[in-house]
């Protein structure tokens, strides 16, 4: 890295993110999905990653007006999911720069589209390298915001997540799992692991949670006390991407939790070739005890 921004520089980007994150937020709320322009894009291998809407476009152009200058000035390459699949001079930037906006406007389109919440704004600032160094997130059904810079912490609404971790009502592992889990292959390898996980910690079972987009499943996971959010690995293309763990991946790791693929070993937020994270999977837990049980298991 030939850049290393300061302690106030990294805070300016910070907060220039929440911004840009929230007006996105408030532009995704004002809109009425019944008059929504849908589409389907070559992305992925599911419903869920391929449907785009006029909104997640709008939204990306928000966060990319709203970060330009600041962007320009210290010459941060952006990186968003709409616009990287379609301009290659976007994705080709990550590589150039020492540092990327990894930008997912819109995650969790298809609950969004179905009036369900579920769906949230995604930015995280990434070194070239790979290692996220700032994620925020907002959600705009609740305005929450969630913000990490790192090595100062997790912050929700400004208060730090280790102090929100909730007491979960049932004494049970939670999984936040995406719809496709159920269809994997090693779908069943996979239960028994969870459930052996949860034996070993002394809870009653697993308790399986769907419908949330990939960000909102990973915040659900860093906000309880023993949970999960796997993405086994499969040889098509897809198991989110690149912009769908960015900023959590440095939630997670600020929050006292723990975000990796299957092996253990860091996501690989800027690898060449693809942006998809189905070569080796994702696992966030709500700390390292689950995580390093799951991944002996998986």
């Amino acid at each position: 890295m030939s850049t290393r921004f300061t302690a106030a520089q990294l805070q300016n980007l910070c907060r220039a993110a929440i911004d840009a994150g929230q007006e996105a937020a408030r532009c995704i709320e004002s809109v009425d999905r019944h008059e929504l322009k849908r589409c389907f894009k070559d992305a992925g291998s599911t419903a869920a990653s391929q449907l785009v809407t006029d909104v997640d476009m709008r939204s990306e152009d928000i966060i990319r007006q709203r970060l330009l200058t600041i962007s320009e000035s210290l010459d941060i390459a952006f990186v968003g999911e709409e616009s990287c699949l379609t301009a290659s001079v976007d994705a080709r930037a990550r590589f150039e720069k020492d540092y990327f906006w990894c930008v997912d406007p819109l995650d969790g389109t298809l609950p969004f589209v179905e009036g369900r919440p579920g769906y949230a704004v995604s930015i995280a600032l990434v070194e070239q390298s790979g290692q996220p160094v700032i994620g925020v997130v907002v959600d705009p059904t609740h305005q929450t915001v969630y913000h990490a810079i790192a090595g100062h912490g997790c912050y929700r609404d400004k208060l730090p997540l280790t102090q929100l971790k909730t007491e979960e009502a049932s004494n049970s592992l939670l999984v936040y799992s995406d719809a496709s889990f159920k269809t994997h292959a090693d779908y069943e390898l996979a239960v028994s692991a969870l459930e052996q996980c949860a034996r070993h910690l002394g809870l009653d079972g697993v308790v399986f949670n769907y419908g949330n987009g990939a960000v909102k499943n990973a915040c659900k996971v860093l906000e309880a006390r023993h949970a999960c959010y796997v993405k086994l690995p499969k040889k098509e293309e897809g198991g989110g991407s690149t912009w769908d763990f960015a900023a959590t991946a440095c939630l997670a790791i600020e929050s006292g939790g723990w975000a990796s693929n299957v092996h253990g070993q860091p996501l690989a937020l800027n690898r060449r070739g693809s942006t998809f994270m189905n070569h080796d999977g994702v696992v966030f837990a709500s700390n390292k005890e689950i995580a390093h049980f799951l991944i002996n298991a998986l």
